[in-house]
C-alpha cells in the first residue's frame, strides 16, 4: 500500500498540473484516458498470453459495484484535486481510511476495538477541522467533493476486500475500468468531447494513466492481503505525499486551520493499525 501511495500521489500531481496548464481541458476527459490506459495496460498483456477471458473472474455482483462506486470517486476526486489543489483534496480524500473503519464491522465483520472508536473521533474532528467555513475565497463544493470521493473509494474499497476473496487483483481492477468507460461515454454523449492537444498535455495524461495502473494492482493486493483498516490506514502516506510535492512544485498548501485537521487526521488515521488488538 505504500507503494501505491508513491504512484497515486503521482497521479494526483499530474491531475493538478493538467488544471493549471490545461484549464480548456475537463477533467472528465483526464479521467477517461487515465481509465482507458489503465484498461490497455491491462487487456493488452491478457491478449498476448490468450488469458482475456481470466480478466472476467466470477462475474460476482461486489465486482461491478466496485467499479460503479471507484468509477464515481474517481471523478469526484480529479474534480477536487483540481479546485483544491492535491494535498488538501487528498486528506479530505483519505477519509476513505476513516469510513472503512467505521464500516468494516458490518460489511466485512472486522471488529473495531473501543481504541479504533476513540481514533476515528479524531480523525472526525480533523475532517471537520478541514471542512469547517473559512474567512475569504474559498471552495466548499471542491471539499465536499474530495470528501464524497473519500466515502465512495470507501464503499469500493469495501467491495474489493469481499471480491478480493476469489479473484486476482487484475480482475477487481478491470471491472473498475469496464464500469467506468461506458460511464464516460454516456457523459460525452450528453456534453460533448474535447480531445486532448499538445506534447505536454499527453505527457502529463500518460504519467497519470500508467502511474494509476499500478498503483491500482498494488492497492487491490494489499485489501486482499491485510485487513481492511490497517490498509486504509497505511493510505495516509499519499496525502502527505501530495502535501509536499504541492508545497515543494507548486507552492500551495492549506492554511492554519486545514493544516491543523490534516496532521489530525494524519495522526488518527496512522494510529488505527496498532490499535486494531487492543481492548478499552
Amino acid at each position: 500500500m505504500l507503494a501505491a501511495s508513491s504512484l497515486f500521489s503521482a497521479m494526483g500531481i499530474a491531475v493538478y498540473a493538467l488544471g493549471i496548464r490545461h484549464p480548456e481541458l475537463p477533467v472528465m476527459t483526464v479521467s477517461f484516458v487515465r481509465i482507458l490506459l489503465n484498461l490497455a495496460v491491462l487487456v493488452l498483456p491478457a491478449l498476448a498470453r490468450r488469458r482475456a477471458r481470466a480478466l472476467f473472474g466470477d462475474m460476482r455482483s461486489s465486482l461491478w459495484l466496485r467499479g460503479v462506486f471507484g468509477s464515481m470517486a474517481l471523478i469526484l476526486s480529479f474534480a477536487s484535486i483540481q479546485r483544491i489543489g492535491p494535498g488538501e483534496a487528498a486528506f479530505l480524500g483519505a477519509s476513505s481510511g476513516i469510513f472503512v473503519a467505521l464500516l468494516g464491522p458490518a460489511v466485512l465483520a472486522q471488529r473495531n476495538s473501543g481504541w479504533i472508536w476513540l481514533a476515528l473521533g479524531g480523525s472526525l474532528a480533523g475532517l471537520y477541522l478541514l471542512l469547517m467555513p473559512r474567512e475569504g475565497t474559498t471552495d466548499e463544493l471542491g471539499r465536499l467533493m474530495a470528501l464524497g470521493s473519500g466515502f465512495l473509494s470507501a464503499i469500493a474499497y469495501l467491495m474489493v476486500a469481499r471480491a478480493g476473496r476469489s479473484n486476482p487483483p487484475d480482475t477487481v481492477v478491470f471491472y473498475f475500468c469496464l464500469v467506468a468507460v461506458p460511464m464516460h461515454l454516456a457523459w460525452f454523449g450528453i456534453s460533448g468531447f474535447t480531445l486532448p492537444q499538445g506534447q505536454d498535455t499527453w505527457s502529463l495524461l500518460l504519467l497519470c494513466g500508467l502511474a494509476a495502473s499500478g498503483a491500482q494492482i498494488l492497492m487491490t493486493r494489499a485489501y486482499q492481503k491485510a485487513p481492511a483498516a490497517m490498509v486504509g490506514a497505511v493510505g495516509y502516506a499519499t496525502p502527505v505525499f501530495n502535501l509536499a510535492f504541492a508545497w515543494v512544485w507548486f507552492a500551495k498548501t492549506p492554511d492554519s486551520a486545514a493544516l491543523a485537521g490534516c496532521a489530525l487526521v494524519l495522526l488518527c488515521g496512522v494510529l488505527l493499525p496498532f490499535l486494531n488488538n487492543r481492548e478499552v
